[in-house]
């Protein structure tokens, strides 16, 4: 059996779960459970984004948790961004402008990139990167999918 090429659910190790959700809540992301067990999740386009206690997240993985993100700081490169992909230029600048709106860190002001589109960075309260961009090769569809072109 080859392992499938999907996944169902990003976890964000969070410092608070609560003051995380409320800032998901503020983009307008749907939420669902139960917060009050140690885990909420959001719905995206296909998948869920679980928000889930940092040190908790380690000790589920088996990993020391190390150093917390403090809220407001910028945040540290971990190797890994999200990326909400959108139709337009101003579809961007806008999400941008509500995600700052709602309590996200400003990383990087969304510019024409090299390989042809536009993007731009923002940091969720525990320091997640999240990359806003329209990528004219993959517009995004109304359900915010997008298809990868072969080749």
């Amino acid at each position: 059996m080859a392992v499938p090429a999907h996944f169902s659910i990003v976890t964000l190790g969070v410092a608070d779960v609560a003051a995380s959700a409320s800032f998901y809540r503020r983009l307008g992301w749907e939420q669902r459970g139960d917060q009050s067990v140690g885990i909420t999740w959001f719905r995206t386009a296909g998948t869920w984004i679980g928000l889930f206690g940092y040190a908790e997240l380690a000790e589920d993985v088996g990993l020391d948790a190390g150093p917390v993100a403090q809220a407001g700081s910028a945040p540290a490169y971990r190797g890994v961004t999200l990326a909400l992909n959108f139709a337009s230029e101003a579809e961007v600048d806008d999400a941008m402008a509500e995600a700052l709106e709602a309590g996200a860190v400003h990383v990087k002001k969304p510019t024409r990139a090299e390989w042809g589109g536009y993007s731009g960075y923002w940091a969720d309260p525990d320091g997640h990167l999240w990359e806003v961009a329209y990528a004219p090769g993959m517009p995004a569809r109304e359900d915010g999918t997008i298809e990868v072109p072969r080749g």
